[in-house]
């Protein structure tokens, strides 16, 4: 996926979003509810009532652009509504956009010695 840089910051809108919403509607969310500018560089992912598509939004710098992703099996894992706005790592970031639970990744286990 071609898509922001290393250091974003990454919002999350907490709940659903109408996955009808284009640009503008996406962009005026993240200025109402999340309480952000939308062309502040930052990005923004929205996901669906059913948990199998997510948006994400964000400014280049030269306009908005838009990644749609939709999981042929499974869910993405969300933060319930009452969190509100949840803030990210591009790392968490890379793993929602793969499906991985963000929230609980199974890290592996250190070297019992250096060789």
């Amino acid at each position: 996926m071609i898509g922001p840089g290393s250091g974003v910051r990454v919002y999350l809108a907490c709940g659903v979003t109408d996955m009808r919403k284009g640009i503008a509607g996406l962009a005026a969310a993240a200025q109402q509810v999340l309480r952000q500018n939308p062309a502040s560089g930052a990005v923004f992912a929205f996901r669906g009532r059913r948990g199998d598509r997510v948006k994400l939004l964000y400014w280049d710098g030269q306009g908005f652009c838009l990644s749609y992703k939709v999981l042929e099996h499974g869910r993405f894992p969300w933060p319930s509504p009452a969190d509100g706005t949840v803030r990210l790592t591009p790392a968490q970031l890379a793993m929602l956009w793969e499906g991985i639970d963000w929230r609980r990744p199974a890290w592996t286990a250190p070297p019992a010695r250096v060789v």
